[in-house]
């Protein structure tokens, strides 16, 4: 889980709906579309452009459900939470007591937003905008300050249509160019021209391991110049017993959205999981600085992924690793950032000290 934006294609914040209203299925893949009078001209705002394939997520899920449940250890990729439930059970995450990384952020957003907008940017990126909620707080202040593109960029094309219309209704000076596209496969494929920056918020890059932090890093600096920023929202290093509560919640409710990804699979690639044989686990990873999250075998039992051909054993006690939530601190995330050709100029934290916004720009 992110803090309001979900793992890419991306931790709801982007939300990830394969199964209700997200796929692409009115367009071919990079089709370029306006959607007011002006429908198809240059000048339509906003546009709308679909880099998915019709079947981009009966694909993905049939690959990734396939590596997963056949790897050892087994494991799933957190996108798969997000039908219509499980954006449901997320939002419910987001104003837990015990959730605080959705609102640590907000606070950074509302307070910083002014000196965000001094960064001059000419065409801001949103990875996994999802409702770009969150966002009108920055459009807010960077309309002013020689904005003259935003572009959001997500899987769903319901919702960034709908966001897109909302947006030109509320900023007429604004260009919006809406992509329905997945960052590991389209990155830099976004309109060019002017100081860009790129905002990757909600924690969501905690949720990739190392070496794909690595890789998505270096593949986002090489469609970046000299002058662009990164804006990146990060969790920070804390007490273990907050963490683990963050992701553990007494209410049950982290437990239900850990064990609706069984549901969807069973939906969509007709498997016969049982969720009342599995149970949620939380854990802290201290050597990796990261929060796991399990789904324990609760029996020995037998699971039929019947598109898949697949039949999987679980042992008792077999823990499948379905996210992993990755912590900083100000040094390890420099260096990481350094490493990858980024310079970190700002770094922001909440009052508590929990979440952290940084600004960095190629060097």
């Amino acid at each position: 889980m992110s803090g309001g934006s979900r793992p890419m294609s991306t931790e709801m914040e982007p939300i990830l709906n394969p199964t209700t209203g997200c796929s692409p299925t009115s367009a071919d893949a990079g089709t370029v579309a306006g959607t007011d009078a002006g429908a198809g001209s240059p000048d339509a705002n906003p546009t709308i452009e679909v880099r998915l394939a019709p079947d981009f997520f009966d694909r993905s899920i049939r690959a990734d459900v396939g590596r997963g449940l056949t790897s050892t250890p087994k494991e799933l990729p957190p996108k798969w939470f997000y039908d219509d439930r499980g954006s449901e059970l997320f939002d419910r995450i987001t104003r837990l007591p015990e959730y605080y990384p959705t609102r640590r952020e907000w606070e950074i957003l509302r307070r910083e937003a002014g000196h965000i907008a001094d960064f001059g940017a000419e065409i801001f990126i949103e990875l996994g905008s999802g409702t770009s909620e969150k966002t009108r707080t920055l459009l807010d202040a960077m309309v002013g300050s020689g904005l003259r593109t935003y572009v959001p960029f997500d899987v769903s094309e319901g919702m960034l249509s709908r966001q897109a219309r909302s947006l030109v209704d509320e900023y007429p000076d604004l260009r919006v160019h809406a992509m329905v596209a997945d960052f590991e496969h389209h990155m830099g494929t976004w309109p060019s021209g002017g100081r860009h920056l790129v905002a990757f918020l909600g924690g969501t890059i905690g949720n990739l391991d190392p070496g794909e932090r690595k890789e998505f890093l270096a593949e986002l600096v090489s469609h970046m110049a000299p002058g662009d920023g990164l804006l990146l929202g990060t969790d920070l290093i804390k007490d273990p017993g907050r963490l683990v509560a963050a992701y553990d919640d007494a209410e049950g409710v982290t437990a239900s959205f850990n064990l609706n990804v069984l549901r969807v699979i069973n939906r969509e690639l007709h498997a016969d999981f049982d969720p009342d044989r599995f149970a949620h686990r939380a854990h802290w990873n201290t050597a990796e600085h990261r929060i796991e999250m399990y789904l324990d075998s609760l029996v020995d039992q037998r699971v039929t992924v019947r598109d898949l051909g697949l039949e999987v054993e679980f042992a008792a006690g077999e823990a499948m690793l379905t996210e992993i939530s990755t912590k900083f601190d100000r040094a390890e995330l420099s260096e990481e950032l350094s490493r990858a050709g980024l310079r970190l100029e700002h770094f922001w934290t909440d009052d508590a000290g929990d979440f952290a916004l940084s600004l960095s720009v190629m060097t």
